[in-house]
């Protein structure tokens, strides 16, 4: 840690050069960061620096103006060349390098990254250049193939060099470092200091000093951490409801996926909102009109990835929303410091999924600073803030004048269909709404999904506290078993439930997709934690009920069953076990008493239906009556039982006829 013998107030204490101060004080930059003040002594004295200091503390200004101090304008080469791990990023570090350098007359400043074309680049370059800010990869293109001489550079930094060796740059980094002049100035910056960046600072730098900036926590404090615990299905409804009542300037939304951007912001701009992705996929020209809208006030919201993100420092990004929650701490640290930098406040807000809560915890470690949970806007609320934005529509539309001809027209009309004023103005306001509702309604099943999330969190923590959920969950099966469906339809049963977030539409959906049915003939849903019940019309074609086994409901597959098939799969097990216990005793045939067996198994788990038991019953009833002394005669009557039976009866055929061990063994000596 290095400490200045002087307090730094302003940047005048920190002998920059007319030029630099001027510019200072036309952006506005009065008294510089602690990370400022420490480093820019030390590169201005020609001293390596290594810098560890969270994103958005002002690390640019930190390394920029005092290597801008040293650069001769006179001197037609690259003098200084800043290495970043994004095409975003380079531009933005080249957009600050020339806002500082705007009076020192005849600098020039090239960033250089991939998604451009050489032609333009290397036009540039012959044309001379003082400063270079380049990403790894199109930075070494260009020394192989001569354009970028960098025989007489005089200082290198390496800006947020974590995240080069999180995208799998440090390799390409290593190859640029051995190709430097051995004399030059370094400077390495990065938010943290994993192994891999300590071992290049001790092969690369000469003597660094170490600025450290100490924080009580890896986040800015100026950051106002939220989170709110919804599942996956829901995110889109709390997210909405959180535009309509947050305030911001600018938002910067994150997912995981390229296809996620895209989807996402053609969701919002369908909800009326200005919304926009940028991700990998795009073009980098279109990327760059995404951001330059998003600064002009022409965007509001910006759906991004990690990588399409990195480094966008714009002004306006008052909330970051972290749609998806990121796959470690240290992007979520990135992701949240597009906000809150330079001193300004900001909000980031976390969607935590239930399965996803360990991560929340991981990052609350991570950040050293607890997270505060959001509280979700009430139906009240998001009502209140439209009623009071429509209320400022009227009154922005009657201070904008111009309404004299429309006046006109509407006093014509109260006079010749004697209307009241106010309801011609509220046929006007329906006509401007148009089909979407003013206001919201709280659904019925509102607040099942939090408490099904909390529970769900709690029994990842404290898994005996979901020892109680069979008990409650046995009792719920027997009361839809005992109310029968209506007349022409039979009841079936699909293993998704509320864990799984399935909603009724959810199953409608997927049904009458795949059988070609109406929703009107679908009849009750029964949705319980693990499964649910749903009645469809009787005769059901074989064919349609295969391809209904295989259909997904979100996710997860929902494996059909009749009701009358699954309720029989209980008694599997025992009834097996208790015929083969009379067949393997010196007893005769005739003291295998089948038919009590049945009768006992019919008591003990009774059927939903009457036809099906008495099928069960007589073909368990021939098969036990038949002779077991060669394995040739069950044959026969089990593929005759077979043929009369359905697929549960056949199950039980095959178990019960199935010679045993010992009889196969006696038959093969015979």
């Amino acid at each position: 840690m290095s400490d200045s013998t002087a307090p730094i107030t302003t940047f005048r204490d920190l002998n920059l050069p007319a030029p630099l101060l001027k510019a200072l004080d036309e952006v506005g930059y009065e008294t510089p960061s602690p990370i400022q003040a420490q480093t820019i002594p030390l590169l201005m004295d020609g001293i390596d620096v290594l810098g560890n200091a969270p994103t958005g503390t002002g690390k640019t200004a930190a390394f920029g103006l005092p290597l801008l101090a040293r650069v001769n304008v006179a001197e037609n080469h690259v003098q200084l060349m800043v290495l970043a791990p994004t095409r975003e990023l380079a531009i933005q570090v080249a957009e600050a390098l020339q806002t500082y350098a705007s009076h020192m007359t005849g600098f020039h400043v090239l960033p250089i990254y991939g998604g451009q074309d050489y032609s333009g680049q290397i036009r540039q370059l012959k044309r001379g250049v003082h400063v270079i800010v380049g990403t790894p990869g199109r930075v070494m293109d260009h020394i192989r193939k001569g354009t970028l001489n960098l025989d007489k550079l005089q200082a290198l930094v390496l800006d947020e060099a974590d995240e080069m060796l999180r995208m799998g740059f440090l390799d390409d980094v290593e190859w640029i470092l051995e190709r430097m002049p051995k004399e030059r100035q370094m400077a390495l910056f990065s938010a943290t200091m994993p192994k891999e960046i300590k071992r290049i600072s001790q092969k690369y730098l000469r003597n660094p000093q170490i600025v450290e900036i100490k924080t009580l926590t890896a986040t800015a404090e100026t950051i106002n951490q939220r989170y709110w615990l919804v599942s996956n299905a829901h995110k889109l409804d709390a997210l909405t409801r959180i535009l309509e009542v947050e305030t911001f300037d600018a938002m910067l939304i994150f997912v995981r996926t390229k296809s996620a951007t895209t989807e996402l912001a053609q969701k919002l701009e369908a909800r009326g909102y200005s919304a926009a992705a940028i991700n990998g996929d795009m073009v980098q020209k279109q990327r760059e009109e995404m951001i330059r809208r998003l600064k002009m006030n022409k965007l509001d919201i910006l759906v991004a990835t990690d990588v399409a993100a990195r480094g966008l420092d714009v002004e306006r990004i008052s909330h970051v929303i972290n749609f998806d929650i990121p796959y470690d701490t240290e992007a979520y640290i990135h992701r949240i410091g597009r906000t809150g930098r330079a001193g300004r406040t900001g909000d980031a807000i976390l969607f935590v999924a239930p399965r996803e809560t360990r991560m929340l915890s991981a990052i609350e470690r991570a950040t050293r600073q607890k997270i505060a949970k959001l509280e979700l806007p009430s139906t009240e609320m998001v009502n209140n803030k439209r009623i009071a934005g429509f209320k400022q529509t009227i009154t922005d539309t009657i201070g904008a004048g111009s309404l004299d001809f429309l006046q006109n027209i509407l006093e014509q009309y109260q006079h010749e269909h004697d209307t009241p004023a106010i309801e011609i103005a509220a046929a006007l306001a329906k006509m401007a709404i148009g089909d979407r509702d003013l206001l919201i309604t709280d659904k019925p099943t509102h607040n099942r999904p939090e408490r099904d999330d909390m529970q769900d969190a709690r029994a990842s923590r404290n898994p005996r506290s979901s020892e109680s959920r069979p008990r409650s969950t046995e009792s719920r099966p027997r009361r839809a078993r005992d109310a029968k469906p209506p007349e022409g339809l039979e009841r079936y049963r699909i293993e998704v439930g509320h864990n799984q977030d399935i909603k009724p539409g959810n199953i409608v959906g997927a049904i009458a997709n795949e059988a070609g049915l109406d929703a009107v003939h679908i009849g009750h849903i029964d949705i319980q934690d693990d499964f649910s019940y749903v009645d469809l019309p009787a005769g059901m074609p074989s064919d349609i009920f295969h391809d209904l086994k295989k259909v997904r409901v979100c996710g997860h597959a929902m494996k059909i069953s009749k009701l009358g098939q699954e309720a029989e799969s209980p008694a599997r097990a025992p009834r097996p076990a208790a015929s083969r216990k009379p067949r393997t005793t010196d007893a005769g045939p005739e003291q295998t008493a089948a038919p009590m067996s049945v009768d006992v198994d019919a008591s003990a788990h009774p059927a939903p239906t009457e036809p099906l038991a008495v099928a069960v019953a007589v073909a368990v009833a021939e098969v036990e009556a038949a002779p077991t002394g060669g394995p040739d005669i069950p044959v026969k009557k089990k593929s005759k039982v077979v043929r009369k039976s359905n697929a549960v009866t056949k199950t039980k055929v095959e178990k019960s006829t199935k010679p045993s061990r010992k009889t196969r063994k006696d038959t093969k000596k015979d």
